[in-house]
Parts: C-alpha cells; structure tokens; sequence
C-alpha cells in the first residue's frame, strides 16, 4: 500500500546521507561477519562496548562482530538513509521508541522465537514493554533510564522543604510549587530549579510528558492510536503545562546554559536522570538526594526507555546476531555497560548485583520504579517521530510564553494530520526471520534528528 508523504525535508536530508553511506555496505556476509551499528555516546560507553565486542570474538570461532559508531545527533536519519538503499547493518543500536517506526517500514524481524527463555525472563518488564509491537516482540536493551528530581538535601532542609523518601509520598503539585518558593526564599537570585532547557530534542518528551500523563492526559490517546485530540489538549494535559510554563515565567527556573547549574551549587533541584548520578555526586557528595517526579494528580509518573537492539531483516544469521545480543546481556556485561554510564541495568539479576541499583543503594528509587510499573512507555506507535516532534515544538513555544492550549492544540492538529496521511498507520505482515523481497517500499514522514540527550 502507498503512503501518503510530507516530507520534503526527509529528502534534503536523506540525499546526502546516501552519498556518504555509498560503497559501505552494512549487509552481512558468507564469511561469519556480523556488521553492528552503535551510537557513539559517552566516551566509557564506546569503549565498554569495544571491548565487549573484543570479549566476544575472542569467546568464539563462528562470528566476527564488526562495530561501526554512528553520531548520534545524525543516528536516526543515518538510519532511514540506510533503509532506503537497502543498506542496514546485521545488528542495529536504536533510541527506544524509534522501534515501532522501523517496524512499520519493515526494517526489523521479531526475536520471540531467537531469545532464549531465561534470558527473556530475566529482562526488566519495562524493557520487554518498549520492544514489544503488536504482541511481538522485536528489541532489547541492555540498560534503561531513569528520571526523576535531584536535589541538594541540605538547601531542602534550609528552607523548610519535606523530602520525599519514594513514589508514594512524591510531592504534589502544590508542594513542589511551594518547595520552589521556599527555596527562592533563600536564593540570591530566586532560581533554584534546573529544567535541562539547554539540551534540544528527545529530552523534552521524555522528560515532561510524564508530568501530562500524571495529571490525566497523554501524548495520544493509546485505546487506538489514531488521534491526539483529547489527550495532549485535554484540559489535564494543558493544566499541566501551564505549571512547568509559570515556573519559567516566575523566574524560578535556570537557563543553565553552562551546564553547570547543579554542579556549580546555583540550584536546589534538578529535573534529570541517572547519567547525570556520577558529576552530581562528586559535586554534592553525601548531600545529593534522588527524588521522585511530583505527582499531577494520578500519583508520580515518571519514563522509561532508552538505547536498545534490534535485527534487521539484512541480517543473514538472525541465530547468530541473537548469540551476539545475549552475550551482551550476560549479568557481567550489563554491568560492564552500566557501571560506564550509570544507567538502570536491563535485567533483574544485574540489578540485584549493582551498587547503586540494588535495595539500599542511591539510584534505587530509579530501579524500584520500573519493576513497579510505575514508568510510563512512549507512545507504541509509528506516528512516534511526528508525535514527539511535535511536542517538542510546543514545549519550545510554552517556554517562550504562547499559550499553552494554543501550543497543545497545534501539537494535536500535526499528530492527526500525519496519521490521516498515513491511512492511519495499517498493520503489516511482520517479516520472518530470513529477508524477503518487498512488494513495496513504504514511505515514511520526516524521522526527527535525535539531539543528544545524554540517556
């Protein structure tokens, strides 16, 4: 079937990429070669992975795992490029919920049937939720994220402020209204809120529309994934925006553009995640405190989902990528890639032997969360990129002071729109293990540079 496109931008982007991408090829060979793609993130975590990828062929005489690293402002459209001239890698790194939009192009084959039992058992619910399409499942991760408010226990105490000790007491709205005038109170210059409005992308979704979701509204309304009218303008959603605008507007909010506003002591609370974990504790010590999202309304919220794995349908030895990705999940080598970048480890086992993940240790908060369930998915829809990119696009202009129901009723109008062009996004025949000629190509809407987010 043919898709409707919108997209003269993909074009502009996808064209020279297919220059650069030209005469490399990524497709798996006779010979045993499995090309695997990986976004170059952190420096620990490209060398983590390099030496795993060593560890791995040296382990074993079948396979030689080759890793090619992919910018990661540039991985998504790198990707698409890829796609489009039939030139995927075996083996391919992706940001969680790009997994149901490469689905949909049918760019990757399920794994139910590769993936062994105890290690599909001993994966987090949340990593099984968010590489699962239709009641297939098609990726894996080998850590996940975790979000929440860190804070400086010590200006808390200063100014009066309760500290939550979990999810079930999260500060209301209300209280986190008031801790920040508390702490204003006692501020030289009132801003004592760190919201990351220095990064760009992804960080904005995943980060704030947990607080929609918390307060009653979504992104898009799940029931059938084929409008947005309702969800993210429902007076829940937009209620909740407006509060993270009037912190911004009341001054209490750091611009941070050094990155340096928790760090260098300016702020009493920070909206981030566990990369953040190793540079907070060595500036604050013992008076770091991990601190759930408030809640809006339905109790504390809070996302999930990051950096995972998939098998293209060029992969020629599907067994054989599959060996690759449970080496890579082995209790000591998930591990190996969390203590590099001090992510949530993906597996139950892992978790239960990390220092700072297990019971008692100071990301707990962070691991409890997602064997609870109390982390919210992105949409599973292949709308995603439209979806997220489109909320970035209203978070921007919240923060510049548009009204917020203005802002959220564009998101809505672009959300819908691009489903409708899409026939609603149908169903495809999900691809067997072994690549198959395709009757067609289908076509997809601008795929959103991915801006490095640090998860």
């Amino acid at each position: 079937m043919r898709m409707n496109v919108r997209t003269p931008r993909l074009l502009r982007v996808i064209t020279p990429l297919l220059l650069g991408l030209s005469g490399c090829s990524g497709s798996a060979n006779s010979n045993g070669v499995l090309r695997v793609w990986a976004h170059a993130g952190q420096e620990a975590e490209r060398q983590t992975i390099q030496a795993q990828v060593k560890r791995f062929n040296a382990a074993q005489k079948q396979i030689t795992v080759q890793l090619t690293f992919i910018p990661e402002g540039s991985y998504n459209s790198q990707v698409q490029a890829a796609a489009l001239s039939r030139d995927l890698p075996d083996v391919l790194e992706f940001d969680g919920p790009f997994v149901y939009n490469y689905v949909w192009q049918r760019n990757l084959i399920p794994i139910d049937a590769l993936i062994s039992k105890p290690v599909r058992q001993d994966l987090l619910p949340s990593i099984i939720k968010q590489g699962t399409y239709k009641g297939r499942l098609y990726s894996v991760g080998t850590f996940d994220s975790g979000l929440g408010v860190l804070g400086r226990r010590s200006k808390l105490k200063a100014a009066g402020v309760r500290i939550p000790t979990g999810n079930k007491d999260a500060w209301t709205a209300a209280e986190f209204n008031q801790a920040l005038a508390a702490l204003a109170k006692k501020d030289p210059d009132g801003q004592v809120l760190d919201l990351k409005l220095n990064l760009q992308g992804e960080w904005f979704t995943y980060a704030f529309s947990p607080l929609i979701q918390s307060a009653g509204g979504d992104l898009i309304d799940r029931r059938s994934y084929q409008t947005a009218n309702g969800s993210l303008n429902d007076p829940a959603a937009v209620g909740a925006m407006q509060q993270v605008q009037s912190w911004i507007q009341q001054g209490y909010v750091d611009p941070n553009i050094d990155d340096a506003a928790f760090t260098a002591g300016r702020v009493a609370l920070a909206w981030g995640g566990h990369w953040l974990y190793k540079d907070y504790a060595k500036a604050a010590g013992n008076d770091l405190v991990v601190l759930p999202l408030p809640t809006f309304g339905t109790g504390s919220k809070t996302g999930q989902g990051s950096w995972n794995w998939g098998i293209t349908k060029n992969c020629e030895d599907p067994k054989g990528a599959m060996r690759f990705l449970e080496f890579l999940l082995q209790p000591q080598e998930v591990l190996a890639t969390t203590n590099a970048n001090s992510a949530v480890p993906g597996t139950k086992t892992a978790i239960a032997r990390s220092k700072l993940y297990a019971p008692g240790g100071p990301l707990h908060l962070f691991s409890s969360q997602l064997l609870a369930g109390q982390t919210v998915p992105r949409p599973q829809t292949p709308a995603y990129p439209v979806v997220t990119s489109a909320f970035q696009d209203s978070f921007a202009a919240i923060r510049n002071g548009l009204d917020v129901k203005t802002a959220l009723n564009k998101a809505v109008t672009t959300i819908n729109v691009d489903i409708q062009d899409n026939q609603g996004y149908p169903d495809v025949r999900p691809l067997a293990f072994y690549p198959q000629p395709l009757l067609a190509t289908p076509k997809t809407h601008d795929p959103f540079s991915t801006a490095q987010t640090q998860r």
